[in-house]
């Protein structure tokens, strides 16, 4: 008996067998599968794993502060801390401006982010203010973002000890600066006191550097009202200041009245109105005294001021030695 073999029916809906795989027909393509269900669901996992682990490490980037994002510049708040950089339009502003006009955001500041969706700047207030200056002058949409790094810091502490660092490492703060921000620190309540501020905030500085800045506190504490250009300060006169007002109150009452009767529009003015503060008044030199009653006839007794003392001077026809010995004995035996 002939054997037949059977082969199943082929219709326009049943897919062939091929010894490469199995062969389907999609939108009038013919398209090869050439791998098992459990290799494709395989390699779709490690897929879908790679992917997780980049948005994590993406995620912990950014939360570490190593993602740099472009922010609108109305979303990063500047007073968010109180500055420790006085805000003033000098040449070195103008250098950033002119620097950024040229090449773009070279450097990010760092933000922290608040719980209303936008930042609070920590550092870079100059690099903010200049690109908002540019935005205003301009009109350009290249300055109106700014590159930053997003941190987080753990405490109000932390946050005021990041700027400061950042600054000190950029352009160095006034020792008035260094001072104004202690004393803001402490009265926020972000450190307990004023030295717990400045052992935090200048902790790596050395310990005549702090002392310099803890004497500049009395200058801000005294004078801060009156100073229109506290970052013009140098160090000589700032501690100078901070003596005459930690020594005499009276003292630095007047000096308070000198600033602002005189209302200086230039840092020399402001300097020169301190200084003259701050010099004692020269003694009226005494004028040569006329000869007294018990002088004899003949002996003219004159005086003058001299450094700290007096010049006192004998003259006349009956000046002799014996005189002039008798004078020399009566200073050798003054009291002393």
């Amino acid at each position: 008996m002939a054997r037949r073999r059977l082969t199943p029916v082929q219709t326009p809906d049943t897919p062939a067998q091929s010894g490469a795989g199995l062969e389907t027909k999609a939108f009038g393509l013919a398209s090869q599968v050439s791998r098992a269900p459990i290799a494709q669901v395989a390699g779709e996992a490690s897929a879908t794993a790679a992917l997780e682990a980049l948005t994590d490490d993406m995620a912990r980037a950014r939360a570490e502060g190593r993602m740099v994002l472009d922010l609108p510049l109305g979303d990063v708040l500047a007073d968010h801390l109180d500055r420790d950089r006085l805000p003033r339009d000098d040449e070195d502003m103008e250098a950033l401006r002119e620097s950024l006009r040229a090449h773009g955001q070279r450097t990010p500041i760092e933000v922290t982010p608040l719980t209303d969706g936008r930042y609070g700047l920590i550092s870079g207030w100059r690099r903010l203010t200049a690109l908002a200056a540019l935005l205003a002058e301009t009109g350009d949409a290249r300055f109106a973002s700014v590159r930053a790094l997003v941190r987080r810091p753990e405490t109000s502490g932390d946050a005021y000890v990041a700027m400061v660092e950042e600054n000190e490492i950029r352009l160095g703060l006034s020792h008035y600066e260094r001072a104004r921000i202690v004393a803001l620190s402490a009265d926020r309540g972000v450190f307990e006191n004023e030295r717990a501020a400045l052992r935090a905030l200048f902790g790596n500085v050395s310990r005549a550097k702090r002392s310099k800045i803890g004497s500049f506190l009395a200058v801000y504490r005294a004078l801060d009202a009156q100073l229109r250009f506290p970052h013009a300060l140098g160090e000589r006169l700032g501690l100078r200041i901070a003596k005459h007002v930690s020594d005499d109150r009276a003292a630095a009452r007047a000096l308070r009245r000198a600033l602002e009767q005189a209302a200086a529009d230039t840092p020399e003015a402001e300097q020169q109105v301190i200084e003259q503060a701050l010099t004692p008044p020269k003694p009226a030199p005494l004028a040569a005294a006329d000869p007294t009653p018990e002088t004899a006839p003949g002996i003219t007794v004159g005086a003058k001021r001299k450094g700290p003392g007096l010049q006192v001077t004998v003259a006349g026809p009956r000046v002799d030695a014996a005189l002039h010995r008798a004078i020399l004995d009566l200073v050798e035996g003054w009291p002393r």
